[in-house]
């Protein structure tokens, strides 16, 4: 008994050696298991606010038709759902007015080491619903949104970014943004930012400044913030939070 006792000894320590010399045997491993998938999707939020309005809004893009994910040139959807509060009516203000907005776009991105340039077209629908004292409406209808955005570091240290959008409807509305940062550190940067819209009579300005960049709990940040000027209200504040993560 003794001695088939130790010949199992021996087969179990031959086989617990065998063992721990496959794992740690390099030659044994699989490159493609060891390697990650290239990241191909991108999930972002916002959340802005004035005086007379706030704005919210969930998204994502997914890059497909490649192999390199969202760091290769290729093309792209987006979905985005957004909500909106602000007053029905002004001068005066009255009442409040409820937004809800749906776009599906789809793309072509181009990337050039960290700059990237894009163009993107697809419906959208909106939604909304006012009241006041005297009336309550709900009226919908269904646009066409053309996109276009540009990231792109042109000189080291320095960020510049580009974004605008026109939504084609019966009173076209117009959006374009321009910001540029220096680098404080990392992919952080701090800069100026300029902002306007266009719908109808009405019109939008914005000046402020802006930190993006910032990665904390395994997302990235952007803040933003300054003064606004609009065709029917005095000079005021506004803030903007967004948000991104990629996986």
């Amino acid at each position: 008994m003794a001695w088939g006792v130790a010949k199992r000894s021996g087969l179990l320590a031959r086989g617990f050696g065998a063992a721990v010399a496959l794992a740690s045997s390099p030659l044994k491993a699989d490159p493609a298991l060891m390697e990650r998938s290239p990241l191909s999707l991108a999930i972002f939020g916002s959340l802005e606010a004035d005086a007379s309005k706030t704005y919210g809004s969930v998204g994502l893009k997914w890059a497909f038709g490649n192999s390199g994910g969202l760091d290769a040139s290729g093309f792209r959807l987006g979905l985005k759902w957004g909500e909106s509060v602000e007053p029905a009516r002004r001068r005066p203000t009255q009442g409040r007015l409820y937004k809800t907005e749906l776009q599906a776009l789809l793309g072509y991105e181009w990337r050039i080491g960290d700059s990237f340039l894009s163009f993107a077209a697809g419906p959208e629908i909106e939604a909304q619903y006012s009241e006041t004292r005297s009336e309550r409406s709900f009226e919908q209808r269904g646009m066409v949104r053309l996109q276009a955005d540009l990231w792109s570091k042109p000189i080291e240290n320095w960020l510049v970014q580009a974004n605008a959008y026109t939504v084609l409807a019966d009173g076209n509305r117009y959006w374009g943004r321009l910001a540029g940062g220096w680098r404080l550190t990392g992919e952080l940067y701090l800069g100026p930012e300029l902002e306007a819209y266009r719908e109808r009579a009405y019109h939008k300005l914005r000046i402020g400044l802006h930190l993006t960049g910032l990665h904390l709990f395994g997302l990235d940040w952007r803040f933003a913030g300054g003064l606004q000027k609009t065709s029917d209200e005095k000079s005021g504040a506004y803030v903007t939070l967004g948000l991104l993560w990629k996986r």
